[in-house]
């Protein structure tokens, strides 16, 4: 039988693994990669401090690769339920991937440049999406993995006037849009993203000098590192889906709150029968937020009743959040159950909890358009 140790030893480590054990991470097993999932002040001071200064992420975990050449463009159009035909080199677009029934692959962040796009994909899904890619795209455009690159996320309000120290192009950037440039003569491709609601930026630069970076991001007063705790709860405020949560292979882009990015005139991706028919029809289930009116938090998976004690729908994510200083959640309901508006509530060992529907996002967002 393996030990813990033996398990640990296995998984995968970013080229800031040892940067993170210095600055006292907890690590932990994550998408195959030994990741921070906090640091010594804790969830609740990192989540607040991204809020009000700037938090630095390390995300290397995540995938990234590029597709390359004249048909790059028209051919991932067509695995994809978005329009990508009229982006712009530099310009981003947040997607997802789909299967023939209309579940979602996984979510992901294409960025046009001059020779095709580069892709960044979720940790958990990088091997699928890639051999997905590779399949269907290998024949007519070159697929390149980017294994050789980490990726670092700096957001909060306080981002914008760091980025300016280092690289005056990139802290110009509207929202969703990217350049390569240098930062310390360190070069690197830096975007106008990230998955916290607030502004910032994602930097994408070559595993030798990852950590010189993050130690030149980490020397600014205004930043903290953030483990993936915090990381959770900010994107839960922000009302953002989650691959495994609110997105899966068993639920559409409609079910999941994602319809403005459906291409609607065009039935060619895969999965188009059943998201077109429910962008004119309406679907099964739909993705809600949920106020929770107890101090016991609602966790992934409890059951969302109506007053009569029927199972309306379940939720996919839940914590407490810091911003609103009470229990959050985020689930899929019964689209009738949510207009008729009556009392709903959660399940939590045995107990009846109320809970109150409310717009997402629980926070505002504060991207930089």
């Amino acid at each position: 039988m393996l030990t813990r140790e033996d398990k640990y030893s296995m998984l995968k480590q970013t080229p800031l693994y040892n940067l993170h054990l210095e600055l006292g991470a907890r690590m932990v097993p994550f998408a195959g990669y030994l990741m921070p999932v906090q640091y010594g002040n804790g969830t609740l001071h990192e989540h607040l401090h991204c809020r009000s200064h700037a938090g630095f992420f390390d995300i290397s975990h995540m995938g990234q690769c590029l597709i390359l050449g004249d048909d790059a463009v028209p051919e991932l159009g067509q695995l994809i339920p978005s329009d990508i035909s009229g982006l712009k080199s530099g310009e981003q677009k947040y997607t997802v991937l789909t299967n023939n029934e209309g579940g979602i692959m996984d979510d992901i962040i294409i960025t046009r440049i001059d020779t095709g796009l580069m892709i960044v994909v979720n940790a958990a899904c990088k091997d699928k999406d890639f051999k997905h890619l590779y399949s269907h795209l290998g024949g007519r455009c070159c697929f390149n993995e980017l294994t050789s690159q980490a990726l670092f996320a700096l957001q909060g309000p306080a981002a914008a006037s760091i980025m300016e120290k280092f690289s005056a192009q990139a802290a110009e950037l509207p929202f969703m849009q990217a350049c390569g440039t240098n930062i310390k003569g360190i070069k690197c491709n830096v975007s106008r993203s990230g998955y916290t609601g607030e502004d910032g930026f994602e930097i994408s630069v070559g595993h030798h000098y990852a950590e010189q970076l993050a130690r030149l991001l980490l020397a600014e007063d205004d930043v903290e590192p953030i483990g993936l705790a915090a990381r959770d709860t900010l994107r839960l405020e922000a009302g953002l889906c989650l691959y495994g949560h609110e997105l899966n292979e068993s639920i559409t882009p409609v079910e999941a709150g994602l319809q403005w990015l459906i291409k609607k005139a065009d039935n060619h991706f895969p999965g188009a029968e059943k998201i077109l028919a429910q962008l004119q029809h309406g679907s099964e289930k739909i993705r809600v937020g949920l106020l929770i009116d107890s101090k016991i938090p609602v966790r992934e998976g409890s059951v969302i009743c109506n007053s009569e004690g029927i199972a309306v729908g379940y939720v996919t994510s839940g914590s407490f959040s810091p911003c609103l200083d009470q229990p959050i959640a985020m689930a899929l309901l019964d689209p009738y159950t949510v207009d008729l508006g009556s009392p709903l509530y959660a399940m939590v060992r045995d107990h009846r909890i109320t809970v109150t529907l409310t717009p997402l996002p629980f926070i505002p967002h504060r991207y930089h358009r």
